[in-house]
């Protein structure tokens, strides 16, 4: 059985403007819908996708919590974000991550044996170090 694929807020943003994913993104993501393994946000992903927004980075017809609940009405589930997790984000093994939201979802990806998708380099270098297990898109 497939695992859980994570979607870095990137790759939510992507794929919600219909943009071209890299390599065997499209393919991954579809085996991960058909064997039930499914497809994951994370809470912090909320926040980054309101961050985008309220600078002008991100446009948008809806506003964040509707854009972001569509996501979810879609077939998106939440991931969990429990304290514990927060505080593991702040202790990653050789970890050179400096942004939060990306520690988090690193911590994340780790604590539930989820697969990362992004096209974050820092999150693919560190999963190239062997500590998650990511994939480009």
């Amino acid at each position: 059985m497939s695992r859980p694929i994570l979607l870095d807020t990137c790759a939510i943003v992507w794929i919600n403007q219909n943009e071209p994913l890299r390599g065997d993104a499209d393919r991954i993501l579809a085996e991960a819908e058909q064997v039930g393994g499914g497809i994951v946000v994370s809470p912090i992903s909320a926040w980054e996708i309101g961050m985008l927004m309220s600078r002008g980075r991100l446009a948008a017809s809806l506003n964040p919590e509707a854009w972001f609940g569509a996501l979810l009405k879609a077939g998106a589930a939440l991931a969990p974000m429990p304290p514990e997790l927060l505080m593991a984000s702040s202790f990653l093994p050789d970890c050179a991550l400096r942004d939060p939201a990306d520690r988090i979802l690193a911590a994340t990806a780790r604590a539930f044996n989820y697969r990362l998708m992004t096209r974050d380099q820092p999150l693919l270098d560190y999963a190239a170090g062997g500590h998650i297990d990511a994939t480009a898109c």
